[in-house]
Parts: C-alpha cells; sequence; structure tokens
C-alpha cells in the first residue's frame, strides 16, 4: 500500500503531560511521527518534541488535533519577595502548556 507523499514537517513542542494522548490521536491520521524528550527553556519543565511527516491533505487535521489535546495549565511560580531580610517567596501564577508549532514544507522525503 502506498502513502500520500510528505509535504509539510510539522514540529510540535507539547508539555509531558499531554504527549501520550496527542501520540495516540496523531496515529489515528496515519501520519510518521518521532518524538524526542526535550526541556523548556523558561521554567526548565520536561515536553516532548514531536516531528511529524504530513501529506498535503492533513495538515490542518494535524493542527486540529493538537488544539484538541494540548491544555493550558495555571501552574505557580515561587518568585523570591523584594526587600525581604528573610529568603521568603511569593507564588505567582503562569499560564503553561498547549502547544507551539512550526510547520515548513518539505521538498525531499525518504526513508533509507
Amino acid at each position: 500500500m502506498e502513502h500520500a507523499p510528505i509535504r509539510y514537517l510539522m514540529t510540535a513542542i507539547v508539555q509531558e503531560q499531554d504527549v501520550d494522548v496527542v501520540e495516540r490521536a496523531l496515529d489515528v491520521l496515519g501520519v510518521p511521527i518521532t518524538h524526542l524528550a526535550s526541556t523548556g527553556g523558561f521554567l526548565g519543565r520536561r515536553n516532548s518534541t514531536l516531528f511529524i511527516g504530513l501529506p498535503e491533505d492533513l495538515n490542518e487535521k494535524a493542527l486540529a488535533t493538537l488544539q484538541k489535546f494540548c491544555r493550558q495549565r495555571v501552574e505557580y511560580l515561587a518568585i523570591p519577595l523584594e526587600g525581604s531580610p528573610l529568603p521568603l517567596s511569593t507564588p505567582v501564577p503562569i499560564t503553561v502548556g498547549g502547544a507551539t508549532v512550526f510547520t515548513i514544507p518539505v521538498e525531499r522525503y525518504e526513508e533509507i
């Protein structure tokens, strides 16, 4: 059985909590996925980078899948209080999650 040619490479950075359900949902589309463990720069939290090979007709479906299964969450970051004589900190809410997605056209795709 011949597959549709890969026309796009979608790179999605996904929170570790969401990656399993996202991979299962993308697997239903029948697209090749490479999963790399990665770490976020701002908070240093674990996440996953997915490289997803897409034919022309599945680009929007893959993006919709990521939008559906990658949740945003509120987490608290401890920030030191200015001018405090003791090492006290105050929790500050920040929104994390969702997915960061880059899609680029592919000139050539081969499996060797």
